[in-house]
């Protein structure tokens, strides 16, 4: 399984070129594929601060319906304050969505689909970069 992380599912919904071929690589090589609640969160705040909210919504409702959606539970919790505290002592820290992100997608053992470079500083993120 691969989890698609919030900018895949913008340049989905987008019709962005640069997703072409991992997308076309995707649907070869994985069965199903899923998308972390904070993933949603990210899309809904999206919707509701563009000009056309309630087509926003429409859109990213049409969407999520077609994929596994992921929640944050108590393992996944624990993983991203393990993950937080890490990036912290570290000096390198992300923000709170992307680290819950990451997390939910490690704890499931899911490849993370991403166009984000600061998902690489989470040790054990099986990451797919486009």
């Amino acid at each position: 399984m691969a989890c698609l992380e919030t900018t895949f599912l913008i340049d989905l919904l987008r019709g962005e070129k640069r997703i072409e071929k991992m997308h076309e690589e995707l649907n070869r090589t994985e069965t199903t594929f899923s998308i972390a609640a904070p993933s949603v969160m990210e899309l809904w705040t999206g919707a509701n601060l563009s000009n056309l909210p309630q087509k926003e919504k429409e859109k990213i409702n049409e969407l999520i319906s077609s994929f596994v959606v992921l929640h944050l539970k108590e393992n996944s919790a624990k993983e991203a304050g393990d993950i937080e505290s890490e990036l912290i002592r570290k000096g390198q820290n992300i923000e709170i969505e992307d680290i819950m992100i990451a997390a939910i997608a490690k704890v499931n053992d899911e490849k993370l689909v991403t166009r984000d470079e600061h998902y690489a500083r989470i040790p054990g993120l099986k990451m797919l970069k486009y």
